[in-house]
C-alpha cells in the first residue's frame, strides 16, 4: 500500500494550490492558510524569488531577469502559444503510447481511435482561430461605427480620445499595451493565445475553453473505461475473492483493486489525475467568463466597476462624516436648548448612517437572449452595422 502514498499526496498538493489559487480571495477563506498560499502564490513568491536573484547574481542579474520578464509578460510573443501545443502533443503522445494498445477493449469500441484524432484536431482549429482572428481592432475608418455600436454610459466610459492612437475611444473598448492597438469590447489579453480577446473572437474564446474542457473529461472518461475493462479482462475481482478470501464488499476490495492498478498502470492513473485538475481549471474559467457573456460584462469592465463602487462608496463616507461633523457642531452650539428626550435621542438616525445603496446600472445588459447573440453573432459583423451614421 505505500506506493499510494506519493500518488495521494500529489493529487492533495495539486488540488490545494488550484483551490488557493482560484478561490483564496473568497469571504470563505479569508484569515486561513488558503488566503495565504493564495498571496504566495500571486505575490510573495515572486517577491522572494526577485531577492534571491538579487543576493545571487546582483544587479546585473536582476536587470536581465526583469527584461526577459518584460518581453514575455508585456510584449507580444509565442511562448505560451508553443508551450500549449508542447502539451497537447506531449499528452497525446504519451495517451496514445501507454494506453492506445487496449483499444478496443472490454468497455471501449474502436471508434475512439477516430474520435480522440478529431476532438484534438478540433481543438486546435479553435485555438487558431481564437489566436489569429481579428479582435475586433478599432481604426479610423470604423470607430464612428463603433461610438454608434455602443453608447457611452457615463459612469465607467465617457468620450475621450485615446492618448496613443490618437482616435476616438469608443465605449467598452481599451488599449492594449501588449498589442498596442484600441479594441472594440475588450475583454482582456490571452497570453495563450497571444492576442487579445475582444468583441469579434470572445465566441471563438469561449468555444475554446468549452471544448477542452470536454476533451479532458472524455480523455479521462475513455482512461477510466480502459483500467475498467482490464479489471474485467484479468479477472482481478474473482482472484481476490475466490484465491485469497476477501469479502465481496467495495470496502474490501477498494484498497487492493488500487494497489493493482497503480502497479500495473500507475501511468493511466495520473493521466487521469492530469486530465481531471485541467478540467477542474477550465470548468472554473469557462464558468466565469459565460457568466459575463450572459450578463454582457467584461472582465475589463469587471474591474472598472469595482474601482467605481469603492470610490462611490468612500465618496458616500466622506460625505456622511460631514453630515455627522456638521450635527455635532450644531449640538455644541445649541447647549441652551431643553434636553433632547431620552427616547428620541435613542431612535434618532445617526448621520454617520448612510442609506444610499450604489447600484451597478450596466447599460449594454440586454437581456440573456440578445446578451448570447451579442457573442456570437458581433455587431461588427452585422449589416446594421455597415449603415450606421457616422457621428
Amino acid at each position: 500500500m505505500a506506493v499510494q502514498w506519493p500518488l495521494v499526496v500529489h493529487g492533495v498538493v495539486t488540488l490545494l494550490v488550484v483551490v488557493s489559487l482560484l478561490c483564496g480571495r473568497w469571504p470563505i477563506f479569508r484569515g486561513t492558510f488558503v488566503e495565504k498560499i493564495h498571496y504566495f502564490i500571486t505575490y510573495g513568491a515572486y517577491d522572494y524569488f526577485l531577492r534571491f536573484v538579487v543576493a545571487a547574481f546582483g544587479s546585473r542579474g536582476r536587470n536581465c531577469f526583469l527584461t526577459v520578464e518584460n518581453y514575455c509578460c508585456e510584449r507580444p510573443n509565442p511562448i505560451l502559444q508553443i508551450f500549449y501545443l508542447v502539451i497537447l502533443g506531449v499528452t497525446y503522445f504519451i495517451i496514445g503510447k501507454s494506453s492506445f494498445r487496449y483499444i478496443p477493449g472490454f468497455y471501449v469500441s474502436e471508434f475512439h481511435w477516430y474520435t480522440g484524432m478529431l476532438a484534438v484536431g478540433v481543438g486546435v482549429l479553435l485555438f487558431l482561430l481564437t489566436s489569429f482572428s481579428d479582435p475586433g481592432t478599432v481604426t479610423t475608418e470604423n470607430v464612428s461605427k463603433y461610438v454608434s455600436a455602443y453608447p457611452y454610459d457615463d459612469i465607467i466610459y465617457m468620450e475621450k480620445e485615446c492618448s496613443t492612437c490618437k482616435i476616438l475611444k469608443p465605449a467598452r473598448s481599451k488599449h492594449c499595451g501588449i498589442c498596442n492597438r484600441c479594441v472594440a469590447r475588450f475583454d482582456h489579453h490571452c497570453g495563450w493565445m497571444n492576442n487579445c480577446i475582444g468583441e469579434k473572437n470572445t465566441r471563438y474564446f469561449m468555444a475554446f475553453l468549452l471544448w477542452h474542457f470536454l476533451i479532458c473529461l472524455y480523455g479521462a472518461l475513455v482512461l477510466g473505461l480502459i483500467l475498467a475493462g482490464q479489471l474485467k479482462e484479468h479477472k482481478i475481482i474473482y482472484i481476490l475473492t475466490a484465491y485469497y478470501g476477501i469479502e465481496h464488499s467495495f470496502s474490501s476490495l477498494s484498497p487492493h483493486v488500487v494497489q493493482w492498478l497503480l502497479g500495473s498502470y500507475n501511468t493511466q492513473i495520473l493521466l487521469i489525475m492530469f486530465l481531471a485538475i485541467i478540467s477542474l481549471l477550465l470548468a472554473g474559467f469557462f464558468g466565469y467568463h459565460a457568466h459575463l457573456c450572459l450578463t454582457n460584462t467584461t472582465t475589463n469592465e469587471t474591474f472598472k466597476w469595482q474601482d467605481y463602487i469603492s470610490w462611490k462608496r468612500k465618496l458616500n463616507e466622506a460625505k456622511a462624516s460631514a453630515a455627522a461633523l456638521k450635527a455635532g457642531i450644531q449640538t455644541i452650539s445649541e447647549e441652551a436648548k431643553a434636553p433632547e428626550s431620552k427616547w428620541r435621542a435613542f431612535f434618532r438616525r445617526s448621520p454617520l448612517q448612510n442609506d444610499d445603496v450604489i447600484v451597478k446600472n450596466n447599460l449594454y445588459d440586454q437581456g440573456l437572449i440578445s446578451n448570447i447573440c451579442e457573442i456570437i453573432f458581433p455587431l461588427s459583423q452585422r449589416k446594421s452595422f455597415f449603415h450606421r451614421k457616422s457621428t
